[in-house]
């Protein structure tokens, strides 16, 4: 008895292959299959319907793009296949072979709900056999007599001879463990964090909670105790009197504050309604609380009043830029300081006078502005600004880039107040000897009084109002003499101005520091080396400090040391499951109500779907049924980029495998080495253990024992590698199966052969390009538009930019970035050559291609992905070849955390054209020449589209080629 399963050892990414093996174990053979999803063999055995590309598992509903699963049968015999779905636009999923009917899943009827369906192998009639409208059904499976399959949460069975359906009475006797109410650590689940105005205790936002802990000594506490509402972002008062943050108990976010010390003193402020609000900062004075919301609204709250004021509102921001922002109170708290963008994409510095309520901005936008912060006597503002400019060259081509190039900077309030760099001079201080002798008896006793402790009242008194010339404002500003570089999180401290320092762009280090810039003395100390952040007390004289998931208590001192971490692990909790999952479903659907792109949410009734899953909900069992809820949940958007995970789940065991970077092949009772994989002679970065210099194990040898134990066909040869990745291991081989005359070879495991692999697929690929065009055309992968599409296509692009024309294989791109510079460098034109007497002409730009090109794409491309074809065709760059993308450029830019550590995506924009039109969202890029995935010829080792990318190339070489004008000749002068 044999099983078939689905196995990636392939050279490329985002699809599977099938294999065969014994039930009982053993070797495992591949079918003659390129691609592989779902398959099911036809009652004789000699077919297979399956799919080769899928969405099963994914939630995009109703979707119709180049990654849809079409069924093809495939005959074993001729090695050809033919597709039973082609011409209709709906994916066909979970093929089943039962007598002379394929049965699978659609939703290519009128409801656009996956349904059961069948397609009669002789009529080649299709028909619907389920009408399902509210839900989907998913993982139908076939047994002798019945098709089982889930729809809505509950069990159906479908006859196939009576084409009647029926529900399944599903009664399981279960304890309900997983639903009961559980103690808990909340430590890794940890989102906000505050300091208290003197330092001695921390508030710590986890897992929905808002706990209390002390710097060293002390309990900790859970402050809100509420399982099934979410608190966020919790603000201590500058008094330390009240906590301010945001709590979902009443069905939406709203302002809450309680006093810490009181027990049921929580209240609600406003009644705001629907949306989501970021960092809450407190005023000085304890009156009012400045914060943005998620669409960029900037607010201040006033508790005296309890009024809300629009001060601004940001341009483009989106949840990086609205969970990072900040305010900066004036110490009387009659101005507040910020940073946003201008509509040139720069960040500008505003104030906002509260008393007066008008806005000025103190920055032009020329330049960058960013982290301003007020100095605790009201005389300056510190901000950093990016004003250096130095360019860093590449090693690769003419290109160069601006790191580092932030500056701190202050900039005096009045026009009367010196600069903070003003020119410093010695003096002789002269003492006046008659006030000296005037000094009360009392003062001059050693006796000394207790220091006066003044109320809250007579501190405000003492605070001196804070004023701000802001006729030529920008002007008054100096840069520090501290080295550009990359700077964020600016306070400020009596006589310091303190800042996190990151490692350059280019450096050698990764680590951070906390540093200050000393002013009296105008250079820079570090506090610490090794910080991910910091948040500094109000009456700044502690800072609480985080690495990692590490938090500390230290002071804005030099030389400080991270050696008395908050005890987190304290931080215990009850969770009622049930409460908690329906706070996480709730956050779910508000997440994409408040975030996605589109305010009418694609024409789907928000509101009733959440009502609709809202039931399958109240049967969950598991955080894993949960997270499939709300897959469906989001997936009713319709949209690419509906993604989510995560959670308080259970986590499988995980064990490496070792890698030798072959193909193995079962003979008798040995396995021996099919094939060593080798990428080209250049491709150092990544070789097989066994074509190490010195190693002399070749193809056709037996591989007899790992670490002396016997490896046989009894089990996969991958078993004897468990748990010994990137490990010495002692093989046994010999060049027969025999353990005569057997020989012993050291090597070290790989722990991933997929690099290999792929290497050795673009090399194959490029040399059959070289050898079918004499050498003239160059080959390309590029695999996706993020960091490592971009490192592929310029390693290749700079070995092969000289050919005279290009092919650009973008099939299976994972997308990533938006790929406009991919764009820039394939569509460089020549602009000048470049004669020498004795050597020969170069154009310039250097490393540019002029030449014809073609782009390969398929089904699997998408997201950048799409895009990168999609800017090909729009510039003009060659024709595209292949079979039409993913179709998903509706894309992400974050959103919040659910609270037990699982996550949702949120389409947050959509790309649209220059002519105004949309790009299509569901349908993806159309190729300018269609070839489609043909199962038959792959199977016969031919890549028919390479192939036809090949022939279309050379073509164009012909009639389109490019050639440079010679240089004319020498003039007199």
């Amino acid at each position: 008895m044999f099983c078939l399963l689905p196995f990636v050892k392939a050279e490329k990414a985002r699809f599977n292959q099938f294999y065969t093996i014994s039930s009982a174990g053993g070797a495992a053979s591949k079918l003659p299959l390129a691609y592989a999803e779902f398959g099911s063999y036809s009652p004789d055995g000699n077919q297979m319907a399956l799919t080769f590309r899928t969405q099963a598992g994914r939630n995009w509903k109703r979707y119709r793009g180049g990654w849809k699963a079409d069924i093809y049968i495939f005959d074993f015999k001729t090695l050809s296949s033919t597709d039973i779905s082609a011409g209709e636009i709906a994916g066909d999923e979970y093929p089943m072979w039962r007598g002379n009917f394929i049965y699978f899943l659609s939703d290519r009827g009128s409801d656009q709900r996956m349904n059961l369906w069948s397609y009669n192998t002789t009529s080649k009639a299709f028909e619907q056999l389920t009408h399902f409208a509210d839900y989907d059904i998913h993982y139908p499976s076939l047994g002798p007599d019945d098709i089982v399959f889930e729809d809505g949460g509950k069990l159906y069975l479908y006859s196939p001879d009576t084409k009647q359906l029926k529900d399944v009475k599903v009664n399981v006797v279960t304890d309900e463990s997983a639903l009961k109410p559980k103690l808990v650590s909340a430590d890794k689940n940890i989102e906000h964090i505050d300091i208290s105005p003197d330092g001695n205790r921390v508030l710590i936002e986890a897992r929905g909670d808002i706990f209390s802990l002390p710097a060293e000594n002390g309990f900790v506490k859970n402050l809100t105790q509420t399982s099934g509402i979410a608190e966020r972002y919790p603000a201590w008062s500058p008094d330390g009197k009240n906590i301010a943050y945001w709590s979902d108990a009443s069905g939406e976010y709203e302002l809450w504050f309680m006093q810490p010390d009181k027990p049921n003193s929580a209240k609600k402020l406003t009644a705001y309604g629907a949306g989501f609000r970021y960092n809450l900062f407190w005023s000085p004075d304890n009156k009012k609380l400045a914060f943005i919301d998620k669409a960029a609204n900037i607010k201040i709250y006033d508790l005296t009043t309890e009024q809300t004021t629009d001060i601004d509102k940001a341009l483009r921001f989106s949840h990086g830029n609205e969970e990072g922002f900040t305010f900066s109170w004036s110490p009387d708290s009659r101005w507040v300081a910020y940073t946003r963008d201008l509509e040139n994409q720069h960040y500008g510095a505003f104030i906002y006078d509260y008393q007066n309520k008008t806005l000025h901005q103190v920055t032009s936008g020329f330049y960058n502005a960013n982290n301003v912060v007020f100095d605790p006597e009201g005389k300056y503002l510190y901000l950093v600004t990016g004003q250096s400019f130095n360019p860093s060259y590449s090693d690769i081509d003419n290109s160069f880039i601006y790191a580092n190039s932030r500056q701190i900077a202050a900039i005096s309030l009045q026009k009367n107040t010196a600069s903070l760099l003003y020119a410093k001079n010695d003096t002789v201080s002269v003492k006046d000897e008659k006030k000296e002798t005037e000094k009360p008896k009392e003062e001059k006793t050693k006796g000394k009084k207790k220091p006066e402790v003044k109320s809250d009242e007579e501190k405000k008194s003492d605070t001196k109002p804070v004023e701000i010339d802001f006729d030529d404002i920008e002007s008054r500003m100096v840069i520090l003499p501290v080295g550009a570089g990359n700077y964020g999180r600016l306070t400020a401290a009596k006589g310091k101005i303190i800042y996190q320092k990151f490692a350059n762009t280019g450096s050698a280090e990764s680590q951070s520091s906390i540093k200050y810039y000393d002013i009296d003395k105008r250079e820079e100390k570090t506090i610490i080396t090794g910080a991910d952040d910091y948040l500094l007390s109000a009456d700044k004289q502690k800072m609480l400090l985080q690495r990692d998931n590490t938090f500390a208590v230290i002071k804005p001192e030099e030389g400080q040391k991270f050696d008395k971490p908050l005890r987190i692990a304290d931080m215990k909790m009850t969770v009622n499951p049930a409460q908690e999952w329906q706070q996480i479903f709730t956050d779910a659907w508000r997440l994409e109500r408040d975030y996605f792109y589109d305010p009418n949410m694609h024409g789907v009734d928000w509101n009733a779907l959440k009502e609709r899953y809202g039931k399958i909900l109240k049967g969950a069992m598991t955080r894993e049924e949960v997270d499939f809820i709300i897959g469906e949940l989001i997936g009713e958007l319709s949209s690419s980029h509906t993604y989510h995970g995560g959670g308080d789940i259970e986590n499988e065991k995980h064990s490496s495998t070792g890698y030798l970077g072959v193909n193995w092949e079962a003979d008798g009772n040995y396995y021996k080495i099919k094939e060593i994989i080798h990428g080209a002679p250049w491709d150092a970065e990544a070789r097989s253990p066994l074509a190490q210099p010195g190693i002399k194990i070749k193809e056709g040898d037996y591989i007899l024992a790992v670490n002396g134990v016997p490896l046989t066909t009894a089990r996969e040869p991958f078993a004897a590698f468990q748990d010994i990745s990137n490990k010495t291991v002692e093989l046994t081989y010999n060049s027969s199966a025999s353990w005569d005359g057997a020989k012993t070879a050291i090597v070290q495991t790989m722990d991933d052969e997929y690099r290999l692999r792929n290497l050795a697929w673009i090399e194959s690929n490029r040399k059959q390009v070289e050898k079918e065009s004499n050498g003239t055309v160059g080959y390309i992968y590029v695999p996706s538009t993020g960091v490592d599409g971009q490192s592929e296509l310029i390693r290749q692009f700079n070995a092969q930019w000289d050919k005279k024309a290009l092919i650009i294989d973008e099939r299976f791109n994972d997308g990533g970035q938006i790929p406009d510079r991919f764009i820039e460098m394939l569509n460089r034109t020549p602009l000048s050559f470049v004669a020498t007497r004795d050597g020969e002409t170069w154009p310039w730009p250097p490393f540019a291609h002029f030449g014809p090109k073609v782009m390969l794409i398929n089904g699997w491309s998408g997201s950048g992905g799409d895009a990168f074809p999609h800017y090909f065709k729009e510039k003009n760059l060659g024709p595209l070849i292949g079979a039409r993308t993913w179709g998903g450029l509706i894309g992400i830019s974050g959103c919040p955390n659910l609270i037990d550590g699982g996550i949702i995506t949120v389409p947050a924009f959509r790309i649209y054209n220059p002519d105004g039109s949309w790009f299509k969202e569901g349908h993806g890029v159309d190729p300018d020449i269609d070839v489609e995935e043909d199962l038959g010829a792959m199977a016969k080792g031919i890549d028919p589209q390479l192939e036809r990318a090949i022939s279309e190339i050379k073509d164009m070489i012909v009639k389109k080629g490019y050639v440079a004008p010679k240089a004319p000749a020498y003039e007199k002068r």
